[in-house]
């Protein structure tokens, strides 16, 4: 009876692990992820000039209704969809609000980039500072009320 019990249980637990895998999506054999992040708005226009004109980012792909821009490095990737559009799903039509999101840009010099940005009279709303863990930044926004944190990491 005992020895009946022990193997009901070693068989459900066998299935339950089955049932319920431990992790689907290993970290190990990931090879690749490439992040975007997608804005939905009607400030097509005005985001790719405030994106490609003062970041320096250049365009991948863009259409009536969608843009695509890459940093200057190609590594990195933020899009921008117009609301309500017929070709998208429910979920990618709700246009963006302009809170709750900001964006982190990293430099390899922020006092450079600080005095180009000056000098193009960009609208700074994080002055240029030191943090006391020792990140030296700015912050500006982008035409969407996206703050946008520009930096330079210090080691340690």
């Amino acid at each position: 009876m005992i020895m009946k019990r022990l193997i009901s249980l070693a068989v459900a637990l066998l299935l339950a692990g089955s049932t319920f895998p431990q992790n689907k999506l290993n970290p190990k054999k990931i090879k690749t992820m490439k992040f975007n992040a997608g804005i939905i708005t009607s400030k097509i226009a005005e985001s790719k000039a405030f994106y490609t004109g003062l970041l320096n980012f250049g365009v991948t792909f863009e259409n009536e209704f969608y843009l695509l821009l890459h940093s200057p490095d190609e590594k990195s990737e933020i899009s921008f969809l117009l609301p309500n559009h017929e070709s998208q799903q429910p979920l990618f039509q709700k246009a963006f609000k302009g809170e709750g999101i900001y964006l982190t840009i990293e430099v390899d010099d922020v006092d450079e980039f600080y005095k180009k940005l000056v000098t193009k009279n960009v609208k700074i709303k994080v002055d240029l500072r030191d943090e006391p863990w020792g990140d030296r930044h700015f912050a500006i926004e982008d035409p969407n009320g996206i703050a946008i944190d520009i930096v330079t990491y210090s080691p340690g």
